[in-house]
């Protein structure tokens, strides 16, 4: 079996939910995924990040790879996002709807539409090569492993009887990329690294010890082919990775100009640092002031008299902090990461940084063995290890002051990824933030609380123009932009202006669970308002007399209309029937909590009843009858 493989498990019975004979023989494994051999497809390196960096651990022996992530590299510029010609086209639109010509008005919706997002980028890749010795690795010494309670990558292995060990990190405190290689044989280490990179870029070796890695993104989203003086300036970034190795044997020889390369070490300690001239979603970048390559040198001029074992007591003292605070345990015998796992951060960093590293038992059964075997071994340590690896991936690419995780977190080797790894706004991005409150991360929901707070100022645009709305609007699609206005395409998808309210759902349940009066003053209400504000001048009164939304989608569903034809625009799908009463309901509890007589807060209290039997006469199954 491949670790990509997909793998078949059995729904359980109602006899499988409790087994006491289960609990108690079930034997304690610990939290790490584990893997026999080096990556063969991008989906089976192992992601590691500090919510702004990210990398990708491929594992492999002759040749290394560690595909490299800075989450504010993007195509494009601050947009436009308003059409004047959007209010004529709403009016045909909801007329056809009225009239049940469900699909000429899905037709006529794509008049609606607006300008594609614009697409996450990669950084680069740090490459390791290593001697001809390596083709002829041992391959039952191999391991390569994900430790979830240290967020730490080690790949182990052994050529001709000399044991080699990488292990990997990323320090949000120190904001920096970080590998160390070791050997247990003193001089034995040898290798060349470099930088590369899919975009467009130059690198060169700075001093003896560093390589400079300098690049821009398009600054448009396809670059035009014509007139190159036509493109817009991007975002310009800058990577500077600079190599240690022991003081008393080895040295570092510099090669084309563009490559290190490491004689007879005993071991080499390589850190990454990225900075980028991103100034936020309202600046271009032709504006920007920020240098990337000296905020990248600075970094690690300030970092420089830190040892390994510092750098990964600051991760370690970090990462612990939120990883701690929850354990699960399905099985009796299960280890609590409160209570047997948690190390003092003098004894972990010993314990990962002696190269006789040893495996357990456990853990020389690949985590994609234990997948398989769950069809027949109902594992319930292999559920905790699921559920606290979704944890650490929220730790991972999600903090404060970072971007908002995007469709593929901040992982992403492509030019062009798929679906152009932004945010979509009709359910990716409020899962990937659903598990942050009934997981105790909270701190992680803060990038997408910034992130909706950009969101409602060029959303008070889109509804002006294209609605001739009060309050704030955002679509299916947004991008690190800010971008509010309906997607390029098909109204199936790109026509859903409730995505702003969806997210405004998030605003009041994290004060329900925080009780943060501050919060839900200056930042929660604030937002809660426009998105209300503008929900209330989207409702219209139909030709039945009840308020509904219309045009409105079910995101990404057709149905097939009267005529036997499909289409995707009617009146008030489910969908926005439900987001928009949680919205109000959010929004005049929050008034009671700040306890200051607004007038929308004065005006939904009054009308909350009509509004809300209104809504639900329009829906019948809304109380599930």
């Amino acid at each position: 079996m491949e670790d990509g493989d997909w793998v078949m498990v059995r729904p359980p019975t109602e006899r499988d939910l409790w087994n006491p004979s289960l609990v108690d023989t079930e034997s304690s494994k610990p939290l790490k995924l584990t893997f026999s051999g080096p990556a063969k497809h991008w989906t089976d390196a192992i992601p590691i990040g500090n919510g702004r960096l990210g990398a990708m651990v491929w594992g492999g022996v002759k040749e290394e790879t560690l595909q490299l992530n800075e989450d504010t590299l993007w195509t494009g510029n601050p947009g436009n996002y308003t059409n004047p010609n959007a209010p004529e086209a709403l009016t045909q639109v909801r007329k056809l709807v009225d009239n049940g010509q469900y699909v000429e008005a899905t037709a006529a919706a794509v008049k609606l539409s607006g300008a594609p997002s614009d697409v996450y980028q990669l950084l680069g890749d740090i490459k390791l090569e290593f001697d001809e010795s390596h083709l002829k690795y041992a391959e039952e010494t191999y391991h390569r492993e994900l430790d979830l309670d240290t967020a730490t990558v080690r790949v182990k292995y052994s050529v001709a009887g000399v044991e080699f060990l990488r292990e990997h990190f990323v320090s949000k405190p120190d904001q920096v990329i970080v590998a160390k290689i070791s050997t247990s044989k003193s001089g034995s280490l040898s290798f060349t690294v470099s930088l590369d990179s899919k975009m467009h870029h130059n690198s060169h070796v700075h001093g003896k010890n560093q390589i400079i890695m300098e690049g821009s993104c398009p600054g448009k989203r396809i670059p035009p082919k014509a007139n190159a003086n036509d493109n817009p300036k991007g975002i310009q970034f800058s990577s500077v990775l600079d190599l240690q190795i022991s003081d008393s044997k080895g040295v570092i020889q510099v090669l084309e100009d563009n490559k290190l390369r490491v004689e007879g070490s005993d071991w080499a300690v390589l850190l990454l640092v990225a900075s980028s001239s991103f100034d936020g979603p309202f600046t271009k970048p032709s504006d920007s002031k920020k240098d990337p390559t000296s905020e990248s040198l600075n970094k690690l001029e300030s970092i420089k008299n830190l040892s390994y074992s510092q750098l990964y007591a600051h991760h370690l003292d970090d990462y612990q902090n939120l990883f701690h605070r929850v354990s699960l345990q399905l099985s009796k015998s299960s280890k609590s990461i409160l209570g047997n796992n948690l190390l003092k951060t003098e004894k972990v960093v010993s314990l990962v940084t002696n190269s006789d590293f040893k495996e357990s038992e456990d853990e020389k059964i690949s985590t994609s063995e234990r997948v398989k075997n769950f069809q027949t071994d109902e594992d319930p340590s292999l559920v905790e290890l699921l559920f606290q690896y979704g944890r650490y991936l929220l730790i991972s690419c999600s903090r404060p002051g970072t971007q908002v995780a995007n469709l593929q977190g901040i992982w992403n080797k492509d030019i062009e990824p798929a679906w152009d790894g932004a945010p979509h706004l009709n359910i990716n991005l409020q899962m990937n933030y659903w598990p942050s409150l009934p997981c105790n991360l909270s701190e992680c929901q803060e990038p997408l609380f910034d992130y909706i707070s950009s969101l409602s100022v060029n959303g008070s645009k889109t509804a002006k123009v294209n609605y001739e709305a009060s309050g704030w609007v955002v679509h299916q699609v947004s991008d690190i932009w800010a971008k509010t206005s309906p997607d390029r395409g098909e109204a199936v998808w790109a026509l859903w202006p409730m995505g702003g309210a969806w997210l405004c759902t998030h605003l009041w349940e994290h004060y329900t669970y925080k009780m943060d009066k501050d919060f839900l003053k200056n930042k929660a209400y604030p937002l809660l308002e426009g998105c209300a504000t503008f929900l209330l001048d989207w409702l219209i009164e139909g030709p039945g007399g009840y308020l509904e939304t219309n045009p409105s989608t079910s995101p990404e569903h057709m149905f097939i209309a009267p005529d036997g034809k499909p289409a995707s625009v009617s009146y008030s799908s489910t969908m926005d029937i439900s987001i928009i009463k949680e919205v109000f309901n959010a929004i005049v509890s929050a008034a009671e909590v700040k306890l200051r007589m607004i007038s929308l807060k004065k005006f939904l209290r009054l009308n909350l009843g009509y509004y809300q039997q209104k809504l639900l006469e329009m829906v019948p199954l809304w109380n599930g009858h």
